[in-house]
């Protein structure tokens, strides 16, 4: 049965609306400063049976919207050890939402308009492969979100800094609009959000690879790719299509709208010459004739000759290290192209704290000071960990194994490691690389308790503690929030 999709794209994408038939809702509007287009986009699932696969937040969250919208959800959860009781106690009493556990039939498909994955699911799966032979539309949670959603989107993506750049946007846009919103890989559902939202909404997304790979009409009025270094390869299989998944975060920008790219990072600074949007570059390493950079401890921003002084980054900032500097300098170019005065982003940014688990001091106990960088899950995060530390610092790593090589972490060390405690899956191979290049201060933990145990009894006042593993934690903890916490609890009970 061919499943009829009625829907009102923006106006910027007249070629697309021509091509597949959509209706076009025309409206312009002046929204502080800045001009946007009104967007009503609405998929007519009214009856239609919707596939959801996952069953945690987002898949919940996703089932949930489409049952506001009329739509049949069909949850599908593969993990037999789930039982069907627990999926309908996440719902809302009522739901008439079906429930599949088990194994992936033909027969699911039967019927299906649409199918939304979470997250965590590869979009090269068997059964998801099956979807689109069948030609099922497969979006994410990100997508069925957007497009029941009203208002405008800023879009944050890149390797590291997303969280702390999300959060620190969100703030600068709660202090100035009246609505909004900070959703997606940050842990707050797009689709639970959107049918709060209405046309003065500013949405703050932050977006991950994984969400990258399944949008289709998303469209950004401000986008950002703060880096892009090594990883998810186990996911992704190639770099290419790792920078392929970041860079889609612009794929229905135009050159009315604006993209925040990092200078010093070649694959941005690479993109920026084929962006489709007005490209906003900040650098940390060098002046720039055009956009956001590092002068010492001064941040400027220049434009069309005209240079001024923003701020102070050891004055007027209370974040530390490089990478937050990074972040600071791209909040502010996506704020002030989503039309906040710059008066107003430099003072919530002097206000702003750390963000929890990214670089975050817990307490000093007996001299020594501890630091939870749990969200370091990869090992540009966690060189950005390292660089922050100005003391003789115990470094806790490991964890599941994503594919990545550790040379340039263990390189980062700079004298700065006395002592460097492994956990997890990756430690044979984190130590094996360690000692290829002579670092030899290594002990191994069989649990994270014990691991530390080890850094309390090996730290003396003036050292740091550093949890910052340059692995994701899955195989010994459900998230790296859960690490984190943990960490802080032990800390703070010393």
């Amino acid at each position: 049965m061919k499943q009829v999709f009625i829907f009102e794209d923006t106006v910027s994408d007249k070629n697309r609306s021509a091509k597949h038939g959509f209706c076009e809702a025309k409206c312009f509007w002046s929204f502080k400063s800045v001009i946007f287009e009104e967007r009503i986009i609405m998929v007519d699932l009214t009856g239609k049976r919707v596939i959801v696969v996952g069953t945690g937040i987002s898949g919940i969250g996703s089932a949930e919207l489409l049952e506001d919208q009329g739509a049949i959800p069909v949850i599908y959860e593969g993990n037999t050890a789930v039982k069907e009781s627990d999926v309908r106690g996440k719902l809302k009493a009522g739901s008439k939402a079906e429930i599949v556990i088990g194994a992936f039939t033909e027969e699911i498909l039967e019927n299906i308009a649409l199918a939304v994955l979470s997250p965590g699911v590869p979009t090269d799966a068997d059964f998801v492969l099956k979807m689109k032979e069948k030609q099922i539309p497969v979006w994410g949670e990100i997508e069925l979100g957007y497009n029941y959603a009203k208002g405008k989107v800023l879009a944050i993506t890149g390797t590291n800094g997303k969280t702390t750049t999300t959060s620190l946007v969100g703030q600068i846009m709660q202090e100035y609009f009246e609505s909004v919103y900070i959703v997606g890989n940050i842990g707050n559902p797009y689709t639970q959000a959107a049918p709060l939202m209405t046309e003065e909404t500013v949405s703050v997304a932050e977006i991950s690879s994984f969400q990258l790979e399944t949008i289709e009409y998303f469209h950004p009025q401000v986008s950002a790719i703060l880096n892009v270094t090594p990883d998810h390869l186990d996911r992704h299989h190639t770099m290419e299509n790792y920078v392929a998944a970041k860079e889609a975060v612009t794929l229905n920008q135009t050159k009315d709208n604006f993209c925040v790219l990092n200078y010093e990072n070649e694959y941005t600074r690479d993109f920026g010459a084929r962006c489709p949007a007005q490209v906003v570059f900040f650098s940390s390493a060098r002046k720039l004739e055009n956009g956001l950079y590092l002068d010492g401890e001064e941040i400027f921003f220049a434009k069309n000759g005209e240079v001024t002084k923003l701020l102070n980054v050891k004055t007027d900032m209370n974040l530390v290290g490089i990478c937050n500097i990074e972040n600071v300098m791209a909040a502010i170019g996506i704020s002030m192209h989503a039309g906040v005065p710059m008066e107003n982003i430099l003072a919530t940014i002097k206000r702003f704290v750390a963000v929890e688990h990214r670089i975050e001091y817990v307490a000093t106990k007996k001299g020594v000071m501890y630091y939870n960088d749990s969200k370091a899950t990869n090992t540009d995060a966690a060189i950005q960990g390292i660089k922050a530390m100005d003391k003789p610092t115990i470094l806790i790593g490991g964890g599941y194994d994503k594919g990545s090589e550790y040379d340039d972490w263990i390189q980062s060390f700079d004298n700065k490691v006395k002592l460097l405690v492994l956990i997890g899956q990756t430690r044979e191979k984190i130590a094996e690389c360690a000692r290829k290049h002579g670092f030899e201060q290594i002990i191994f933990a069989e649990s994270f308790e014990e691991a530390l145990d080890i850094c309390v009894k090996e730290a003396v006042a003036g050292d740091a503690v550093l949890l910052s593993p340059a692995c994701a934690s899955w195989g010994m903890f459900p998230n790296y929030e859960v690490r984190g916490k943990m960490f802080k609890e032990y800390v703070n009970k010393l």
